[in-house]
């Protein structure tokens, strides 16, 4: 990361859409297997499977190391500031300020994601100054696809990136919300 690229605060809380966007805690740890070992996680996301205690040890420490390169930011997605019901991302990269997010499979169906990317672009866009955020999306995940779309964002015109994650090759679309 180039050396203008100032680092994230210590500690991030943010609040709106009925939800409370906030530090993962060691307290978390405990509840992090039950949310994202799960095979839609696994397949879909980056995320390393199986997820134990000691995954959720490891992306803790990354996080914090992370947030302190100022390169991305992870919280835990709550009602109330309380247990975690799953994660949002936001990461600068190359490509623009991207988000991310996984819920738990127990807390799917409350319009979790789309609420919490709505607030974390609002981060992005009042405290960072940005001018879009951007979803990198597989077309055949829908319900990360529904996410996008009842989130605001609409499908660019940019070249699908395409890999490989986990022994198996992606093509990811990329989705983009300009600032208000």
């Amino acid at each position: 990361m180039s050396s203008t690229t100032s680092s994230f605060p210590e500690r991030i809380e943010l609040s709106g859409e009925g939800l409370v966007l906030r530090d993962w805690t060691e307290a978390d740890l405990a509840a992090m297997p039950e949310l994202f070992d799960h095979p839609d996680i696994a397949y879909w996301t980056p995320i390393v499977s199986p997820f134990d205690e000691a995954a959720g040890r490891a992306r803790l420490d990354r996080d914090r190391q992370l947030r302190a390169e100022g390169t991305a930011i992870l919280l835990a997605i709550t009602v109330d500031g309380g247990a975690p019901l799953g994660e949002v991302m936001l990461r600068r990269a190359p490509e623009g300020t991207e988000l991310g997010y996984a819920v738990g499979p127990a807390h799917r169906g409350q319009g979790l994601a789309v609420r919490a990317v709505r607030v974390m672009a609002a981060y992005a866009f009042d405290e960072l100054g940005v001018k879009q955020v951007i979803l990198e999306l597989e077309a055949e995940n829908s319900a990360s696809v529904a996410v996008a779309v009842k989130a605001g964002f609409t499908l660019l015109d940019v070249p699908l990136i395409r890999g490989e994650e986990k022994g198996r090759p992606f093509a990811l679309q990329t989705w983009g919300l300009d600032r208000p």
